[in-house]
């Protein structure tokens, strides 16, 4: 009962230059099995060339971004509405 309740929690994680680079995180996050939403501030596409790349986009089930501090916000509702979701499924 208790594996089943934690596989219905969802995570909101903002890893900043491990996004691109940490192939441990995206290795952690699918182990952990949880699903994750991806958060970030600012627009990846409109930056540098090497932050277009994610290593976390993989194992996630929905990224935020561009939204400043709203992505937060944004992701949290997700978090949520997700959750009862599976709650009722």
């Amino acid at each position: 009962m208790r594996a089943q309740a934690q596989r219905q929690l969802v995570t909101q994680q903002r890893s900043n230059a491990l996004t691109h680079t940490s192939i441990a995180l995206h290795d952690a996050l699918k182990a952990v099995g949880l699903p994750a939403i991806e958060v970030h501030l600012s627009n990846l596409a409109a930056r540098e060339e090497w932050r277009h790349r994610s290593m976390i986009a993989p194992v996630a089930i929905g990224t935020i971004q561009g939204l400043g501090w709203r992505s937060y916000t944004a992701a949290l509702r997700a978090v949520v509405e997700i959750a009862r979701e599976k709650s009722k499924g």
